[in-house]
């Protein structure tokens, strides 16, 4: 086979590469490509035929670069790609978890793809030495303080503040994709060297919500891999952790990766995906939380908390309290990772300018003093990033879009306990489900309030409502929905569901459903 122009580039920082790895890496030499595999450690299981290269080079380990709330590598690796790019000559950076379905031609040097409607990936990227865009993103990454422009002028405005005040924000503070792919995509536009970026088929075929199809059997492999489509985007951040809890770590049999490992001669037996730090206590039925305190705090009642702040999750209205002290209370002394989306009532969903004045964090309120180590996180459409507690992060977030959803939950850590109490539209809380019940730990709680009301201006018309779903789900562990995409995402899901609960308003049967409780296993 004829040797192809571009050398592939890919980093792995050091230790066994798993078959999937393999796979990638191989795909690239057996597509006649030279690869050559960056490192800073020893490495062990690589395929035959990779050059080996010292990270070191282009950028040293003491620079070494973490995002805090994920422990992701990212900006490390988004910096050292941008360097190696300025620094070769006919190079394509490729991830370790993209794979070679076609060899990687371009005339222009440029390479790069469309991910979804709004983002360019990074996963795979050519640019030219020259490229206005790749001078931009070494600029930009110069300093690590640097404001973001494409959050939005609040955000801008919120990190000038904090700079403003002597306590400058960190990228590894910023959201996720910070100096990846919302960068990149950023400045391709500003450069206007976005026109080079390939439709969505070409580099990244299943979407990252489409992930799932690639682990278990497929037929409908045509409805993604069309006769120009180059590689394929394994996501391998998410793919990775669910690889390792099904089938020992092996692909399951008919899956996407299943044939293609086959395909390229690779063992998986060999070489399967490690399970993640903490996950063994996870399969044996143990929970991967530590205990703070093993001596049990005195108890504090959730009901009463609710009326000391204000929240109306209490006796006073809703008495969700009396579920939650029965369903929480085991937390307590747990250094747990709790989420609440809705911190207010009085929002859009009562058509409530989301720009409103914002004073009070009721439930925050509650929720802080009943976890007494937990990390609290919050979302809502509305601003209250004015409230500072060494032990609570606010997420502004329109649901209304779900890639929005997606973003948050790429910078949230793995959570212990996610309830749902924002616009209880139908479709935002369905939205809100699929991207973060994958961020729930196994053992956590899902719950959605709220679900006999939706505000009519904002549900839309034949949507399967939130209610009937989960009654639905409860009743014969199937979902049902209008919408047949969400339906299939849907299903993906309903495996990794142990136990589903409906309660109705006020625990009285003759009334109608108001809560839900899902419960990961």
């Amino acid at each position: 086979m004829a040797r192809e122009e571009y050398t592939i580039a890919a980093l792995w920082m050091e230790g066994p590469l798993s078959y999937l790895e393999q796979l990638c890496l191989k795909s690239f030499i057996d597509a006649g490509h030279h690869v050559r595999l960056y490192h800073y450690g020893p490495l062990q299981n690589v395929p035959d035929g990779i050059e080996l290269a010292s990270a070191d080079d282009i950028l040293p380990r003491t620079d070494f670069l973490q995002h805090n709330r994920t422990g992701s590598p990212a900006l490390h690796s988004d910096l050292f790609r941008y360097r190696l790019l300025s620094m070769s000559e006919k190079t394509i950076w490729a991830d370790t978890d993209a794979y070679c379905a076609l060899p990687f031609r371009t005339k222009s040097g440029h390479f790069y793809g469309w991910e979804s409607d709004v983002n360019v990936n990074g996963g795979v990227l050519g640019l030219p030495q020259d490229s206005d865009t790749l001078g931009a993103l070494l600029e930009y990454t110069r300093d690590e303080f640097a404001i973001p422009s494409w959050y939005g002028e609040k955000y801008q405005r919120k990190l000038q503040h904090a700079r403003d005040a002597g306590q400058p924000v960190h990228a590894s503070e910023q959201p996720w994709g910070v100096w990846g792919p919302h960068a990149l995509t950023h400045f391709l536009h500003e450069t206007g060297e976005i026109e080079y970026a390939f439709a969505r088929h070409v580099l990244y075929p299943f979407s990252f919500s489409d992930r799932r199809e690639m682990l278990r059997p497929i037929k409908n492999i045509e409805n993604y891999i069309k006769p120009d489509t180059a590689s394929i985007h394994f996501y391998g951040r998410r793919v990775r952790p669910r690889l390792a809890r099904r089938n020992d770590g092996l692909p399951i049999p008919g899956s996407v990766i299943y044939d293609l490992v086959k395909m390229h001669g690779i063992e998986p037996e060999k070489a399967p995906v490690p399970q993640p730090k903490g996950m063994q206590s996870e399969k044996s039925g143990g929970s991967t939380m530590k205990t703070a305190n093993t001596t049990p705090s005195p108890l504090l009642n959730l009901s009463d908390l609710a009326l000391e702040f204000g929240s109306d999750k209490g006796p006073s209205k809703h008495r969700y309290t009396e579920l939650y002290q029965m369903l929480l209370h085991p937390f307590r002394d747990q250094p747990v990772n709790f989420m609440e989306m809705g911190l207010l009532i009085g929002g859009p969903e009562h058509n409530v300018e989301k720009d409103r004045e914002t004073k009070d964090l009721p439930s925050i309120r509650m929720w802080l003093k009943f976890f007494e180590t937990a990390q609290v996180h919050g979302l809502d459409i509305s601003d209250f990033s004015w409230f500072e507690h060494e032990r609570f992060t606010f997420h502004r977030c329109d649901m209304d879009k779900r890639e929005n959803i997606a973003l948050v939950a790429e910078t949230l850590p793995k959570m212990d306990i996610i309830l749902d109490d924002a616009s209880h539209a139908s479709h935002h809380q369905q939205y809100a489900f699929l991207e973060l019940f994958d961020r729930l730990k196994h053992g956590g709680l899902y719950i959605i309030e709220d679900l006999r009301w939706q505000p009519p201006h904002m549900e839309r018309p034949n949507f399967t409502k939130t209610a009937a779903l989960f009654d639905g789900f409860q009743k014969s562990r199937l979902f049902e929905h209008s919408d047949k995409a969400l339906q299939a995402e849907l299903e993906q899901v309903a495996d990794q569901i142990s136990g589903c609960f409906v309660f109705q308003a006020k625990y009285n049967k003759k009334r109608q459903d108001q809560v839900a409780v899902i419960h990961k296993k």
